[in-house]
């Protein structure tokens, strides 16, 4: 789904366990290209003590390609990137990370745009074909190596157990935090506040950490890949930054997992259940935006009457698309009451739309009813 360039260097982040190794390995694995491994002790080491190293290989040898994994691990190594591709029009360097945060704070060389910069996500319904099914995303999420798994067991120990490896490679090796515990406890709290205002003075009070720590541990989520914020509408980019936004774990899996429920099932009927397939439709329009480069504005609004609606989209070209998300197999009018309120109100000209899992795609009143999927296809495709 992520289309990456064929000869432009570039940057591949994204969470680990999104596939990022596998994916360049499909597409660039071949023997005139070289492959540095920076999760390998011995390429760390070799390369952290010699930068020049690199230099070194590159004038002895043809490369066409260099592809350096977790590029984080050796920010030093940048600089003669950036070097070599002034010097080296020809040779297109690969680097993957899964935290931009090391890069961003220690000051790295981030090539001053001589790369682009791709975002790798778990698999989209799209990715994963007739193999989707959406009782078993809502609950277990679509990280690529969950797929080898069976049994619901084994696929919540695996939960379990990236969360465990995100605390150690991620925060306590990179040497993130100094204090582990709190941020531990600030993990399952992120979950429990998953798709919901964020509110840093009340985490804070439950954490006993100060609010700034709060807003420091929601920006290591986004800088590590494992969430992202959705901002509060207003056309007054000042007033919107005023607004708290709402934040979301990059994958419904992990949530429940954090949450200690991956082997719980999801009653279809449930608040969970519609709280779950919320999450994953804004998903997949993160995700299939950002693969699709098409630039939307996304989110949410809520009025001084705490009405509220799911999504504000606002395309480049000015349009605004105001969405509910509800799971229902078949919606009704009643349903779209909040949206024709609002929209009855806009001081612009606007669309409504209903997503849901009702097959039946339908206008009722002012709100289109739409499939979620064909919403989806409607918006990228």
């Amino acid at each position: 789904m992520q289309k990456l360039s064929q000869n432009h260097s570039f940057f591949l982040f994204g969470a680990r366990g999104t596939g990022k190794t596998t994916l360049l390995k499909q597409l660039f694995f071949k023997k005139n290209n070289l492959w540095i491994d920076l999760l390998s002790f011995d390429d760390e080491d070799r390369f952290s003590r010699n930068p020049d190293l690199l230099t070194e290989l590159i004038a002895e040898n043809k490369y066409k390609r260099i592809i350096i994994d977790e590029i984080q691990k050796v920010p030093k190594l940048l600089d003669i990137i950036h070097l070599e591709i002034e010097r080296n029009k020809n040779i297109q360097f690969i680097l993957t990370g899964s935290s931009a945060r090391k890069l961003k704070r220690g000051g790295a060389n981030l090539l001053a745009g001589r790369a682009f910069t791709f975002p790798l996500y778990p698999l989209t319904h799209i990715e994963l074909g007739n193999k989707f099914k959406i009782n078993e995303v809502l609950q277990f999420g679509s990280l690529p190596s969950l797929r080898k798994y069976r049994t619901i067991k084994e696929k919540s120990r695996y939960l379990n157990n990236y969360i465990q490896t995100y605390l150690k490679e991620e925060i306590l090796v990179e040497q993130i935090i100094r204090n582990i515990k709190p941020f531990k406890n600030f993990l399952e709290i992120s979950a429990q506040c998953n798709g919901q205002i964020i509110n840093n003075l009340k985490v804070a009070r439950d954490l006993g950490v100060d609010y700034k720590t709060v807003q420091n541990y929601f920006d290591i989520l986004e800088d590590t890949h494992l969430g992202f914020y959705l901002k509060s509408f207003n056309r007054s980019i000042r007033k919107q930054q005023n607004k708290a936004p709402k934040f979301f774990l990059f994958d419904t899996g992990v949530c429940r997992a954090l949450l200690k429920k991956s082997q719980i099932s999801l009653e279809n009927s449930s608040f969970e259940y519609g709280s779950s397939f919320e999450h994953f439709i804004i998903l997949e329009l993160f995700r299939l935006n950002a693969y699709r480069e098409k630039l939307l504005s996304i989110s949410y609004l809520r009025d001084k009457n705490s009405n509220e609606i799911d999504l504000v989209i606002q395309t480049p070209k000015g349009e605004e698309i105001l969405v509910e998300i509800k799971f229902s197999n078949r919606t009704t009018k009643e349903q779209g009451k909040t949206l024709e309120k609002f929209k009855k109100d806009w001081d612009r000209p606007c669309t409504t739309q209903l997503w849901s899992n009702d097959p039946k795609n339908r206008k009722i009143g002012e709100v289109r009813h739409y499939h979620w999927k064909t919403a989806l296809r409607k918006l990228f495709f």
